[in-house]
C-alpha cells in the first residue's frame, strides 16, 4: 500500500511540474519573434532532418495498407473500395500517429539530449547566471520548431503513403484514373484533412516537443542521466501520444 501510495505521489507531483513548465513555457513564447533565426534552425533541426524516416515509412506503409485493403476488401467483391479504405485509414489515424510516433523517436530525443547536456554542462545556469531566463532562451524555439514541423510532416507522409498504396494497387490491377476517382469521392476535408491529420497532429506536436523540452531541463547529470531523460521522453511522449489519439478520435468521430 505505502509503494502504491508512494507512485501515485510521485506520478501526481511530475504531472503538476510538467503543467508549471509548460505554462511558463507558453508565457515565454514571444521569446521566438524576438530571435526568429533560432526557431528557424529548431524547426530545420525537427522537420528537414526527420524527412528520411518519414519518407520511407510513409512509403512502406501506404504499401502495406494497400495490399491489406486490396486482399480484404477482394474477399467482397469490392477492390475498387481500396483507396478510399487506405486514405480514411491514414488521415483519420495512422498518418498523425505514425508520424508523431517517429518523431518523438527521432526528433524529440535529439531535442532531450542537447538540452540535457547542456544541463549538464552548466551552461543553462551560466545562462540564468547572466539574467536570461533559461526556458525562455533554450526552451521556446525548441517546442515551436518541433510543433510546426509535425503538422508539415504528418501531411507529407500521408502523401507519401497514398503514392505507395497507388504503386501496389495498380501492380494488383486497380485501374489508376479509378484510384484518384475513389480517393476524392471519399475523402472530406474538413473531417478526413483538416481534423485527422492536421489538427491531431498540432496536439501531438505540442505534446512531443512540450515533452522533450522538459525532460532536457530536468535531465539527471551524468551519461546515465541523459540516457534516461531520452528513453523517458520516447517512452512519455508515446504513451501521451497514444491516449490523446483515442481522446481526439472519440470527440471528433465517435458521435
Amino acid at each position: 500500500m505505502f509503494i502504491v501510495s508512494r507512485t501515485v505521489f510521485r506520478a501526481v507531483s511530475h504531472l503538476g511540474r510538467f503543467s508549471l513548465f509548460f505554462i511558463e513555457l507558453l508565457a515565454s513564447s514571444w521569446e521566438i519573434f524576438r530571435r526568429p533565426m533560432e526557431f528557424i534552425r529548431a524547426f530545420y533541426n525537427s522537420a528537414v532532418l526527420s524527412l528520411p524516416i518519414i519518407l520511407l515509412s510513409g512509403l512502406f506503409v501506404g504499401m502495406v495498407l494497400a495490399l491489406q485493403a486490396f486482399v480484404n476488401m477482394q474477399t467482397f467483391g469490392a477492390e475498387s473500395a481500396t483507396a478510399t479504405l487506405v486514405a480514411l485509414a491514414l488521415m483519420r489515424e495512422l498518418g498523425a500517429v505514425v508520424s508523431a510516433l517517429l518523431f518523438a523517436g527521432r526528433a524529440g530525443s535529439a531535442i532531450t539530449a542537447e538540452i540535457g547536456l547542456m544541463q549538464a554542462t552548466e551552461q543553462l545556469a551560466a545562462i540564468e547566471m547572466m539574467g536570461i531566463e533559461p526556458i525562455a532562451r533554450v526552451g521556446v524555439s525548441r517546442f515551436y520548431g518541433a510543433f510546426f514541423a509535425l503538422p508539415a510532416l504528418a501531411l507529407i507522409f500521408v502523401a507519401v503513403a497514398m503514392m505507395g498504396g497507388y504503386f501496389v494497387g495498380t501492380r494488383l490491377g486497380l485501374d489508376g484514373a479509378m484510384f484518384w476517382a475513389q480517393l476524392q469521392r471519399g475523402v472530406e476535408f474538413f473531417h478526413n484533412i483538416f481534423l485527422g491529420v492536421i489538427v491531431k497532429s498540432l496536439v501531438f506536436g505540442a505534446l512531443c516537443a512540450a515533452i522533450a523540452v522538459y525532460y532536457g531541463f530536468y535531465a539527471p547529470q551524468g551519461a546515465q542521466g541523459l540516457g534516461l531523460a531520452t528513453t523517458k521522453t520516447v517512452v512519455s511522449s508515446s504513451l501521451a501520444i497514444l491516449a490523446a489519439d483515442f481522446l481526439l478520435t472519440a470527440l471528433m468521430f465517435g458521435m
